[in-house]
């Protein structure tokens, strides 16, 4: 009777389902997903860009810059002095050479702000330059 009980025993052991290597194999999956994924980059701030009929996507912006209504210049979601963007456009541009400047100007703010920002990127070393559009 001993004996039996110890072969049933064996038998449940057995039957057991071992799911270590399914999760080794899910959390693999899932960095790998999280490190080949792009990520949309936004300006951080909603702006009413003007239209455009011959607007093109444009691909490999890392350097998105936003000109809200009221002539507030934003970078990277932050707020930054119109003396400072030159600044922030080459530390920007230290981190990824093949990045190129867009600019989100609000269609109600003055041409005057949008050429500081343009000179701006331009003394910072960055020559490939976009202003926004939105497409018909």
């Amino acid at each position: 009777m001993r004996q039996m009980f110890s072969e049933t025993q064996g038998q449940e052991e057995e039957s057991e389902i071992n799911i270590t290597p399914m999760l080794d194999v899910v959390f693999i999956m899932l960095i790998f997903f999280i490190v080949t994924a792009s990520f949309v980059k936004e300006a951080g701030i909603e702006v009413n860009r003007p239209d455009a009929q011959t607007a093109e996507l444009k691909e490999k912006a890392n350097i998105l810059i936003a000109i809200t209504a009221n002539n507030q210049i934003y970078v990277d979601r932050r707020r930054v002095d119109p003396r400072a963007v030159r600044a922030n456009i080459e530390r920007l541009h230290a981190e990824n050479p093949q990045g190129t400047v867009v600019i989100q100007a609000d269609k109600e703010s003055k041409t005057e702000t949008l050429i500081q920002v343009m000179d701006a990127s331009r003394q910072a070393g960055v020559f490939d330059v976009a202003i926004a559009a939105q497409d018909q």
